[in-house]
């Protein structure tokens, strides 16, 4: 069962209808720069080469596929496995795509590199890799966000990284990644943008999937080898999409393996105050590509709510929308209150604290394997670990830490 390559966008980075380029004319150079650049090096044995050793000796992986036995048990239906992206370095699976994209930034000359980020793990990995590279770097982040992720924001800094807190809108993701843009377009000619899902002009959504894809390709090899076959389903956490994107994609041919893409519920879907770009949205263009977007009637963008930094983000990957509505994937719905209690169940279950963003997976996986035989097997991908959560989680129960 070989990995096909039919779900690649065309040429002008189209998935069916949705992804594309809709960026600023002041960044079409820049961006076919990227494009000729990433087509280039993508087959390149030496970047190749690179990139492989850099996530093997610098962030870890592969990241084990683990056996959540007693969860397992406790649902009484599918076995339950977790895909440990938490043990990478910097603690989410960020870092994949950081790796790769400060290789392509060296390749092209860049000296300068911004980011945008929601739960500070992107931040935190693109400071890393800049700091490793020696490159100056800017991190944009909504002041919502710097506020409760403040412990990454300090991490950022430490590793020697500007963090612009962002003022405009609803203060999050959404207007981190608008402040970015603008930082790019003032800054064409030595700044590389280092976009952290699998959003945005083209080529970002395929780039960013194409580093993060590692996750699915040795959930293949794990999966033979500690099951004697693919899972039956796939689980992963759904904002932009960049985790879930890298688990589905090199599954996308093999039919008999479901995936499932948890969307944030938030406080439910009739309060309005959620994150479900799927299943509440509407086809818009949000930062440079055509996708599913939170908008009202006229078009403009709604506010978002999520009690995860990372999933409180009005759009979706345009690779996400098409595989919604080419029926491949089911994205779901999992609320405040859900992942809240899933975060709790798997850390005192099997001893591992998931980030927020996580915590969504984890809350429908077990809602899922309830469903299922105990002969049959789940994979959750674990994105991120939850230290960056524990004083948001000790605010909402009223814990003074």
């Amino acid at each position: 069962m070989t990995e096909k390559k039919k779900n690649l966008p065309d040429e002008h980075g189209h998935f069916g209808q949705f992804g594309g380029n809709f960026a600023s004319e002041t960044l079409f150079h820049c961006l076919e720069e990227l494009k000729a650049a990433y087509a280039r090096l993508k087959t390149d044995p030496e970047f190749q080469r690179e990139f492989q050793q850099d996530l093997a000796d610098f962030v870890g992986r592969p990241s084990p596929l683990y056996w959540a036995e007693r969860l397992s048990k406790q649902q009484k239906g599918a076995q339950i496995w977790l895909k440990r992206e938490d043990l990478n370095h910097t603690g989410a699976h960020k870092i994949n795509n950081t790796v790769g994209q400060i290789l392509l930034a060296k390749a092209m000359g860049k000296k300068r590199i911004i980011a945008e980020t929601g739960a500070g793990q992107h931040g935190v990995a693109t400071a890393t890799v800049a700091a490793r590279m020696g490159l100056e770097c800017v991190v944009y982040m909504g002041s919502v966000d710097s506020k409760r992720q403040a412990i990454n924001v300090y991490r950022m800094k430490l590793l020697g990284a500007e963090v612009r807190a962002v003022e405009s809108g609803s203060k999050t993701l959404k207007d981190a990644l608008n402040e970015a843009m603008r930082d790019w377009v003032a800054h064409v000619d030595d700044t590389f943008y280092i976009i952290g899902t699998v959003a945005g002009p083209a080529p970002y959504p395929e780039m960013v999937r194409d580093f993060n894809a590692v996750i699915g390709q040795e959930v293949r090899k794990q999966s033979v080898e500690k099951i004697g076959r693919f899972p039956d389903a796939l689980v992963a956490c759904v904002g932009g999409g960049s985790n879930a994107m890298g688990l589905f994609y090199p599954f996308i041919e093999d039919k008999q393996v479901k995936m499932f893409g948890v969307e944030a519920g938030g406080k439910g879907i009739e309060s309005g105050q959620h994150a479900a770009s799927i299943n509440a949205g509407k086809v818009g263009v949000l930062h440079g590509n055509r996708t599913y977007v939170m908008s009202d009637a006229f078009g403009q963008v709604l506010e978002t709510h999520s009690i995860s930094a990372g999933l409180d983000y009005p759009g979706v990957g345009p690779e996400h929308a098409y595989l919604n509505d080419t029926g491949r994937a089911k994205y779901v719905i999992i609320n405040d209150a859900e992942a809240l209690a899933a975060f709790h169940e798997l850390t005192e279950k099997e001893g591992i604290m998931p980030a927020l963003e996580s915590a969504h997976a984890v809350a429908y996986g077990l809602k899922l394997a309830k469903t299922m035989s105990p002969k049959q097997h789940i994979v959750i991908n674990l994105s991120g670990r939850g230290d960056k959560d524990v004083h948001t989680i000790a605010e909402l129960e009223g814990v003074t830490v």
